[in-house]
């Protein structure tokens, strides 16, 4: 009985990994999402048919999301008494996100919790975008390939020397390489990431597409 109340306690005490209707503005630091846009149209938006993933569009890494994190775990869906971004204001963010449903739910879901309105949200995720260089060699490729995650990483320290080894993961989805998850300040600048993100993708045959 003692084990069995000493487990439960433990259980209680644990840290919830995620949490909705947090205080928004009160987090630790941010994770920028960057999704390779042909991996995503390849297990999703093909189907959907969406214009992220037309022949012209020339998507390569996309920005996913930035996202209010705490050191354990994030928060979302914060009560704000921030206005709901524009038509306007979401379709302006598709040249970096790929379209202006995905602006639209990164607000609703994550930029809620920022502290920001939805113009200083965007504006400051479109900063976040342009303070990391996505490895050009990924964008030469003309036909599928199977390469460790860990390559992927390997580029990316390579074209961003601000960043070591802890402030970035490779995730993976259904064998492919899916994003690159990378940990910043609430300034922008690069933090090592917490321990319930830092979980390298650890395949050493992902499929990687190519931009079509």
């Amino acid at each position: 009985m003692r084990v069995l109340g000493w487990a439960l306690a433990c259980v209680m005490a644990a840290p919830v990994a995620w949490a909705e209707g947090e205080r928004a503005g009160e987090f630790d630091y941010y994770v920028m999402a960057l999704s390779w846009s042909p991996t995503w149209c390849a297990l999703e938006g093909d189907a959907r048919q969406s214009p992220q993933c037309a022949a012209d569009a020339d998507f390569g890494w996309v920005l996913h999301g930035l996202w209010p994190q705490y050191h354990r775990g994030w928060p979302s869906f914060c009560p704000t008494s921030e206005r709901n971004p524009s038509r306007s204001m979401t379709a302006e963010m598709a040249d970096i996100m790929g379209t202006s449903g995905l602006a639209w739910y990164q607000w609703n879901k994550h930029g809620v919790c920022s502290g920001l309105s939805a113009s200083e949200y965007y504006a400051l995720a479109r900063d976040a975008y342009g303070t990391i260089v996505g490895p050009d060699v990924f964008r030469r490729l003309d036909t599928v390939v199977r390469l460790p995650a860990s390559v992927v990483e390997e580029a990316f320290l390579k074209d961003n020397p601000q960043l070591e080894p802890d402030m970035i993961t490779i995730t993976c989805r259904q064998g492919r390489i899916q994003e690159a998850r990378i940990c910043l300040s609430k300034s922008l600048e690069p933090v090592p990431c917490g321990q319930d993100v830092v979980r390298d993708c650890t395949a050493t045959d992902a499929l990687f597409d190519p931009i079509r």
